[in-house]
C-alpha cells in the first residue's frame, strides 16, 4: 500500500518475520543483494555514518555505475528505526535533486508478523518521487518501494524472490 501526503510517500507491508530479521534484511549486505534491484547496501550504523548501495553484477554489465544510492545515517535504533539520507547516485538528473529523507519503522505484531513502514520525504525531488513511486514502471524503470518491500516480503516469507 502507498499513500501520498504533500510529498511524502508512506508504503505499509507486514511481513511474517520477526523485527530483527527484517531489520537485518534492510540493513545487511547479504540480504540486500537478495531482493528488489539487488547490489549490496553498506550501513555504518551510527548517526553520521555512510550508506551506500551498490548496483548488481547485472546493472553494471548494461553500463551503471558501482553506486546506486548513497546517503548519511540520520538515526538509529534496532530493530524499530531507521532514519537516513537517500540520494539516486546513478542518475545525474536526478542525483541533482539532492537528498531525500527514508525512515523505516519496524513494528513487531502477533504471530510473528512484523509492519513494516516506509516513510520517504521526496519535497523538491518530482524526479525521485515519480520513480520511487513505481509510476516508471512501464518504462523499465521498475516498480520503485512498492516492487522493493513485495520482494522483501516474498524472501522473507518464502526463501524465494518475486521473480528471477
Amino acid at each position: 500500500m502507498s499513500t501520498t501526503t504533500q510529498g511524502t510517500r508512506v508504503f505499509v507491508v507486514y511481513i511474517k518475520a520477526k523485527p530483527n530479521a527484517v531489520w537485518d534484511a534492510i540493513t545487511k549486505p547479504e540480504w540486500t543483494k537478495q531482493y528488489g534491484y539487488g547490489g549490496e547496501a553498506d550501513f555504518d550504523l551510527r548517526p553520521g555514518g555512510h550508506f551506500v548501495h551498490h548496483t548488481s553484477a547485472e546493472m553494471k554489465a548494461m553500463g551503471a555505475p558501482e553506486v546506486a544510492v548513497d546517503g548519511e545515517v540520520v538515526e538509529v535504533d534496532p530493530p524499530r528505526r531507521l532514519v537516513q539520507t537517500w540520494r539516486m547516485a546513478m542518475d545525474e538528473t536526478i542525483a541533482a535533486e539532492g537528498y531525500s529523507r527514508l525512515t523505516y519503522e519496524l513494528e513487531e505484531r502477533d504471530g510473528g508478523v512484523t509492519k513494516l513502514t516506509l516513510i520517504h520525504d521526496l519535497e523538491g525531488a518530482p524526479l525521485l518521487e515519480n520513480l520511487v513511486s513505481g509510476a516508471m514502471e512501464d518504462q523499465g524503470a521498475g516498480g520503485g518501494w512498492n516492487w522493493v518491500l513485495s520482494d522483501l516480503k516474498s524472501l522473507l516469507e518464502t526463501g524465494s524472490r518475486l521473480a528471477g
